[in-house]
Formats: C-alpha cells, structure tokens, sequence
C-alpha cells in the first residue's frame, strides 16, 4: 500500500512533510545525498554567516600587509596570489553542486549584520539556483537602550529588504524570546515572509573551571523541545491561515516525534520539518 505523503511548504511541491534542518550533513554533498535517498523532501542548508567572510578578508588584509612598516622594500611589495575563494564563495559553490546533484528543493540560510549583507548574498543565493531561502534571525537583544520595539523593527525591516531583493520564496527563522510571539510572527508575514521556522537555538556559551576560559559548549536536542514549536504551530496556524507555510525544527529523534509534530498539521493543516 502507497501512501500518499507529498504538501507544499513555502509554495514548493515536496513528496513529504520532511525536510532536512540545517546541519554538517547538508553541508556536505554526500551526506546530502544520503539524506535525500534516506527520504528527505528538501533540504536546508547551513547558515551563511556574514561574520565568516569579514573575518576571512581581514585575516588575508593582514596577512599581506604583514612587514610593511618593518621594510621600506615593503611597502612596494604586493605578492601575487591567485583569486581566493572566501566563505561565501564556498557556500555558493556547494549550493550549485547540490542543485545539480538532487531532484529535491534547496533551501539557502543566510544570517548576516547588515542591511546589505543580507540584500546583497540573498541575491547571490538566488542566483545560485537556491529555490528558497531561510533567514535566520540570529542575534541577542542585549543592548540596554534598545527597546523590544527597536529590536522587532529592526528584524521586520530586514525581512521587507530581502523580500524586496529576491523572488523565491522567503521563509524566517524565528527564537521563542519575542516579548509578543504571535504579533511579531503576523507582522513577519506582513513584511514579505511566506513561512516561520520555530525554533531557532541559540548556542550556550561555558566557562571552564580549569583555565577560567569561555568555552563553546553545544548540546544536541532532546525529544521534550518539540513541544514549544508544536504547541505554537497550534496556536499560529488558525491565526496566519493555510497559505503561510510553518516548519518545526529541533526536538525531531525519531518516527514517533515526526507524527507528533504532525499532529498541529492533522488539525490545522501545518508543515513540519524535522
């Protein structure tokens, strides 16, 4: 008996609800592949982060300029290198070798600090062969004399540039910590997004009790975070209609967690992805 799994998510045809989250695996062509001869219905790839590329162009920047204030030779002296190939070069050159690759949906993910960051690489995603693209409003709202208004305002107009800049659809990666979950996700898709991914996790940083350092600490998901985006793919569905694609991500550990991320979509008609 075949059953019949295939939707729609961000107006792309998809032969289930599965999708492949960002992650090293579709960061990776063949373990992409896997993914998709696994049953993936598309796939997410990791986040491009502004901050890589900058950081790569001010390490070559000193790297060349290194000696010229030690030499007078130097400073007439330009080595010759061949073209480099930055992150973000990397990152696009993987998005065209997956679409070429697979007969699945490529979804691009693209954080980045500024206005024109955001406009200027989700440009390049598209033109890349991206057949969506997920921003992922990735930040911390830390500054004290910046209000949850300032903050929100921000993201919406960010939102509204890219969707200005791109035709493919446009989904938004959202946190849980909107001081008004509900309002900002209608404003969202007010200002061009045609899905919300919940929820976005933020990476936790450590202290070692050794060497008193800050150390990165990442923690894989449990099985019990699926409820906070189960529970408000519930609460958002009637709210933003059938027409706004909505995704679970995180929590997702085997087949019994998948139907039970499809159970707000048995009810209201979402989109999950695991």
């Amino acid at each position: 008996m075949t059953v019949d799994l295939s939707t729609t998510y961000l107006g792309l045809e998809l032969r289930s609800p599965l999708v492949a989250s960002p992650s090293p695996q579709t960061g990776d062509l063949d373990q992409a592949l896997a993914l998709v001869d696994a049953g993936a219905a598309a796939l997410v790839l990791p986040s491009l982060f502004e901050e890589e590329i900058l950081h790569e162009e001010i390490e070559l920047n000193r790297s060349l300029e290194a000696g010229t204030n030690e030499f007078p030779e130097a400073l007439d002296y330009f080595p010759a290198i061949q073209e480099v190939a930055f992150a973000g070069d990397r990152y696009l050159e993987h998005l065209r070798r997956l679409k070429a690759a697979t007969g699945v949906p490529v979804i691009a993910s693209l954080n980045a600090v500024t206005p024109g960051g955001w406009v200027r690489y989700a440009r390049l995603m598209q033109e890349a062969g991206a057949d969506a693209l997920e921003l992922n409003l990735y930040h911390l709202a830390a500054d004290p004399d910046r209000s949850a208004v300032d903050m929100e305002a921000r993201d919406l107009a960010l939102i509204a540039a890219v969707r200005g800049a791109v035709s493919i659809p446009l989904a938004v990666k959202l946190s849980p910590y909107y001081s008004a979950l509900a309002s900002f996700a209608r404003s969202a898709v007010g200002a061009g997004a045609d899905g919300l991914v919940l929820f976005n996790r933020f990476y936790q940083p450590d202290l070692d009790l050794e060497s008193l350092d800050v150390v990165a600490r990442l923690d894989l998901s449990t099985a019990s975070e699926l409820r906070l985006p189960m529970r408000w793919i519930a609460i958002l569905r009637p709210q933003l209609g059938r027409d706004v694609g909505l995704a679970a991500t995180s929590g997702i550990h085997g087949g019994s967690d998948a139907l039970s991320a499809g159970l707000p979509s048995k009810y209201f008609g979402s989109t999950q992805t695991p």
